[in-house]
Parts: C-alpha cells; structure tokens; sequence
C-alpha cells in the first residue's frame, strides 16, 4: 500500500520525511544503487543512506540529489512566484516588490 501524504499545513519534519521517501522512490523506479546514485551526484552513499533512513542531509546534499535524479527544473520553479491568502496581502507584495532588505523585527 503506497502512504499518501497531505502538505497542507505540514511541518518541517513531515515535509522532510516525504521527500526522503520520494528519493529513495525515484533512484529505485531509476533502478539505482545508492552507490550508482552516489556516482552521479557526488554525495556520499553513507548520507544518502542517512537520508533515506533517518531523514537528515544538508540541503546543499537534497539539490545534488534531486539534480542527479532530473529534477533541476522543478527545483528552479520553487518559491518562484508570490503566495498569497488575501487581496491585502497581494498589494503588500507588489509594493514590496523592489525591496532588497527587510523589516528590523518591532520596526516598521
């Protein structure tokens, strides 16, 4: 039975557990070792074991994966444009779209 995963409203570490498993699920449909997928990407098969058991890795590592795996173009559209919930904050964002810097936290 394959697990179902719903990302609304996910934290980190569920976020983190799914794409674990959508690695792994990806070099093995590839029909990939972690050595071979090691080969490709660079990073060590000990982290990507790591990864696929314990879900831990640096992010530099998840892109060198991800990357090996095909997987550039969907990485370039992350964050890729604005979200928004409300109209307010719709306009918040255009106003703010030229900033180069943020709020001081208490500032305006």
């Amino acid at each position: 039975m394959q697990k179902q995963y719903t990302l609304e409203g996910a934290s980190s570490a569920e976020l983190i557990l799914l794409l674990s498993s959508r690695i792994r699920q990806r070099r093995l449909e590839k029909g990939m070792s972690r050595e071979g997928l090691s080969d490709v990407s660079g990073v060590p098969v000990p982290t990507i074991a790591k990864f696929e058991n314990m879900h831990a890795i640096s992010l530099h590592q998840f892109l060198d994966l991800a990357i090996a795996l095909g997987y550039t173009e969907e990485l370039q559209e992350l964050l890729k444009e604005a979200k928004y919930s409300t109209m307010e904050e719709l306009e918040q964002i255009r106003l703010n779209k030229e900033r180069r810097h943020g709020r001081k936290l208490g500032g305006k």
